[in-house]
């Protein structure tokens, strides 16, 4: 049986892309973080459209080690203080290799809390220079009156002993009204530097 060989003269030119499918990621705001601000907020444009938003944070550093990343809603008011109830779980491993484990967090989950969602191990994220904070957030149907407001969070840190720590968080908002905005701040000391993104995704 012949062999038919293919080349880049024998297939014809692919036709341009059309809208993006159901799932497809759309930009909607940039946060670009230069110099130190407390937080970093979105505020708008987190409505119908889209039934998933998705957060992405890119190398966050913050001004202080050993300060928590946090996450916090806005649920119509002015405030971010949405009740929330979430689950959290958080994996290490060290550079020397001397110390690894994981565990559910206790100290890090909210049953009907309203302050801030820790979003790595407390006291551990990195602020030598070289360090910072990378992961995602989906927030599903934030413009529901009926629903709760699930959200899903994991992040990677490179902490402040030298080690990798991998974190999930896993909640909803316990509100009836919508989310209409997200906040990311340190506990401790401001965020040096860092991106993050949200985007939309299509729903068909």
């Amino acid at each position: 049986m012949a062999l038919v060989k293919y080349n880049n003269n024998s297939i014809s030119s692919v036709t341009a892309l059309g809208s993006l499918p159901a799932g497809g990621l759309n930009l909607i705001t940039t946060n670009t973080i230069t110099s130190g601000v407390s937080s970093s907020s979105f505020t708008s444009n987190i409505d119908s459209t889209y039934d998933t938003y998705l957060f992405k944070f890119i190398n966050i550093h913050g001004a202080t080690d050993g300060s928590e990343f946090t996450v916090n809603f806005r649920d119509g008011s002015s405030a971010f203080d949405a009740t929330k109830t979430t689950t959290a779980v958080y994996y290490y491993h060290s550079e020397n290799d001397s110390e690894a484990g994981g565990s559910y967090k206790t100290d890090g989950d909210l049953a009907q809390g309203t302050g801030y969602q820790r979003l790595m191990d407390g006291s551990t994220s990195g602020a030598d220079n070289d360090q910072s904070l990378c992961g995602d957030l989906f927030l599903f149907s934030p413009s529901s009156d009926t629903f709760v407001k699930h959200f899903i969070a994991k992040t990677n840190s490179a902490m402040s002993w030298d080690a990798t720590g991998n974190y999930f968080v896993a909640g909803y908002c316990n509100v009836t009204a919508a989310i209409d905005g997200v906040d990311f701040k340190f506990t401790s000391g401001d965020i040096e530097s860092g991106v993050i993104k949200m985007y939309g995704l299509s729903k068909s």
